[in-house]
């Protein structure tokens, strides 16, 4: 079907369901009575205006001043509207998310095409529309937030590095970080990544022209799935020729841990080889420097990350955020983390090393993520005064039923985050899962609401080169997904509510 089938498919229901929810909530709802208003001040040319109580960078009104103005010349000649201004209506303004979520659809194909080159066009149709459909980016398609525009940006300069298009790359990261300023840390480790991908690139070719001049299997690296011997092998390489430690590996090369360096030689190669290519990569990589340090320098001038409500939005160490993150991803990933085959293959990887090692590193992991939970797990006034959002009912129903249940829930934490490693150390080298779990980290931590929203962003970066090559595991998340967003557009359209004390028409929101 190619890009052009999932660009079909989701604005079939992308228009369908805006059509639906316009209708039966055509005012601005939640975060949307920021947004709008803000919004229709820039269409009347007030861009000067600014609501305090707005927390993130205008980019998303940029992005929507652009939008309707591309649309302003039909919607004049057809006398829908009289004026611009005009024009910025709840329902067109929410309409940006929805050309947003296509264009991400088109996005999400293409880097999955980048990544995994060897699938066929239908596998590859198949997991994009399954990840168009992943209920946290797929709900707020429909409304005026900012985390469609965000998820779009961050993946079109992710893409763009891939192709090493790193100019191009930073330009649409500074638009993400425009719209949300947290994005900042995943331009970082896209910036990152790239980095680690020029750093293989060079050792790929020193060590082609290294094995061109040796006779072929007396010193070859091995690049067996059985990896006996490699170790060894891997040591004598290194004392004859540094160069060539790394040459069978790239970002589009499924590596076993069998045939990689241990962590330590693995991070002391990379430092090297930074070190020896400091030059070359300042040149490539300049433009996310300029970014990185404007940041820091609004960060400074700004006083604080946010914008607006800085009192509710301090910095705080809300460790057990990660500990959430992790249950929430693998739940949205179930038939391929709750499986048998997922706990045997766990299992036997913990077989296969010592079991004095193994037993620390469940202890200390444990250990961490009982003092998260106990002793950095922050209830937000916000999390606990609001009962429209689910978070509410799961943070009371479930994590404060009772004064045990959140010390019971650890080893499931645990158990989720050692499943996205195996995962992900399928497909990417250590460092990488490094990188990515200290983004992560970064992005989570800092953040004292439990908002799901937050997760977007990770989770795609996650399931994106988690290679899940089971279509049957697709099928079933593409199943849960539109049970759940059937579930939460019921509840929302369907299912309001009221206080007690009578202001107005609530809804269930993410």
């Amino acid at each position: 079907m190619g890009k052009i089938g999932v660009a079909v498919i989701v604005s079939s229901w992308v228009l369908a369901v805006s059509i639906l929810l316009n209708h039966i909530v055509p005012q601005p709802y939640m975060d949307e009575i920021f947004h709008i208003p803000q919004a229709q001040q820039y269409c009347k040319g007030n861009l000067r205006s600014w609501d305090p109580m707005i927390t993130t960078p205008p980019g998303l009104y940029i992005v929507s001043l652009a939008y309707v103005a591309s649309l302003f010349p039909g919607l004049f000649s057809i006398k829908v509207d009289a004026s611009f201004s005009e024009a910025c209506s709840s329902s067109i303004l929410r309409s940006t998310n929805g050309v947003l979520a296509v264009f991400c659809s088109i996005l999400v194909y293409n880097i999955l095409t980048h990544l995994r080159p060897s699938l066929n066009d239908r596998k590859v149709t198949l997991r994009t529309v399954v990840l168009a459909l992943y209920p946290l980016h797929w709900f707020f398609t429909f409304l005026y937030y900012t985390d469609v525009a965000s998820l779009t940006a961050v993946l079109a300069s992710y893409l763009m590095s891939l192709k090493k298009k790193h100019f191009f790359s930073s330009l649409v990261g500074a638009l993400a970080v425009l719209i949300r300023q947290t994005n900042i840390i995943w331009i970082f480790f896209i910036a990152c990544t790239g980095v680690l991908d020029y750093i293989l690139d060079q050792q790929k070719d020193s060590a082609n022209l290294t094995d061109s001049s040796q006779s072929q299997g007396k010193d070859a690296f091995p690049v067996s799935s059985q990896g006996v011997g490699t170790r060894s092998n891997l040591r004598k390489r290194r004392i004859h020729n540094q160069a060539a430690t790394f040459s069978s590996h790239t970002h589009q090369t499924i590596a076993s841990t069998a045939v990689s360096l241990d962590f330590f030689h693995e991070v002391c190669e990379i430092s090297s080889r930074l070190w020896q290519f400091k030059w070359e990569l300042i040149a490539s990589f300049w433009p996310y420097l300029i970014i990185i340090a404007a940041f820091i320098i609004f960060v400074f001038w700004n006083g604080s990350i946010v914008l607006g409500a800085k009192e509710a939005h301090t910095v705080s160490p809300h460790f057990a955020q990660l500990m959430y993150f992790s249950l929430v991803s693998v739940l949205f990933m179930t038939p391929v983390h709750f499986t048998i085959g997922q706990a045997a293959a766990l299992a036997q990887s913990f077989c296969k090393k010592n079991k004095l090692v193994i037993f620390f590193q469940l202890c200390t992991a444990l250990t961490v993520g009982f003092l998260s939970v106990h002793f950095f797990s922050i209830a937000h006034p916000y999390l606990v005064a609001d009962n429209r959002h689910y978070t509410f009912y799961l943070w009371r129903k479930v994590i404060k039923s009772h004064w045990s249940m959140k010390y019971l829930l650890v080893p499931l934490y645990v158990y989720s985050w050692m499943s996205i490693f195996k995962i992900l150390a399928k497909s990417r080298r250590k460092t990488w899962v490094l990188a990515y779990f200290l983004a992560t980290a970064a992005t989570l931590i800092p953040a004292p609401l439990i908002e799901f929203r937050y997760y977007t962003i990770p989770f795609f970066f996650l399931i994106l080169h988690a290679h899940v090559d089971d279509d049957r595991s697709w099928l079933l998340m593409g199943i849960l997904y539109v049970a759940t967003n059937t579930f939460i557009m019921y509840m929302f359209l369907f299912r309001p509510f009221s206080w007690a004390h009578g202001a107005g028409v609530q809804r269930f929101i993410w």
